[in-house]
C-alpha cells in the first residue's frame, strides 16, 4: 500500500504561484507514475498533469500548459506541482496520484485546497 499526502495548498491572489508537494509512505514510488489532478465545486475531477515512473515523461491539460511544472523526486519519494500565474480558475481541491501503469492510477491522497482569488 501506498499513502499519499499532499501539502502546499492556499489562498493565493491571481497572477501568483504556489508549489504543491506531494510525499509518499508505506512503498517506494520509484517505479510508480504520479500525477495531480483537480476537482472544483460542481465539476468533475480531471487531470492537471502527469510524469512516467523515470520523469522522462510528462503531460499537462491544455489549460495549465506553460503555467505549471510537475516534477519527481525519486530519492525523497515526492512529486511536486509549481503553478504560476494562477488564475481564478484554477481554485480547486488539488490531488495527487500513484499507479505502477502510466495513465493508470491506484492510490490517491486526501487532496488539498487551492483556491485563487484576490
Amino acid at each position: 500500500q501506498v499513502q499519499l499526502v499532499e501539502s502546499g495548498g492556499g489562498l493565493v491572489q491571481p497572477g501568483g504561484s504556489l508549489r504543491l508537494s506531494c510525499g509518499a509512505s508505506g512503498r517506494t514510488v520509484d517505479r510508480m507514475a504520479m500525477g495531480w489532478f483537480r476537482q472544483a465545486p460542481g465539476k468533475e475531477r480531471e487531470r492537471v498533469a502527469t510524469i512516467s515512473w523515470s520523469g522522462g515523461i510528462t503531460s499537462y491539460a491544455d489549460s495549465v500548459k506553460g503555467r505549471f511544472t510537475i516534477s519527481k523526486d525519486n530519492t525523497k519519494n515526492t512529486v511536486d506541482l509549481q503553478m504560476d500565474t494562477l488564475k481564478p480558475e484554477d481554485t480547486a481541491v488539488y490531488y495527487c496520484a500513484a499507479g505502477l501503469l502510466y495513465g493508470n492510477y491506484d492510490y490517491w491522497g486526501q487532496g488539498t485546497q487551492v483556491t485563487v482569488s484576490s
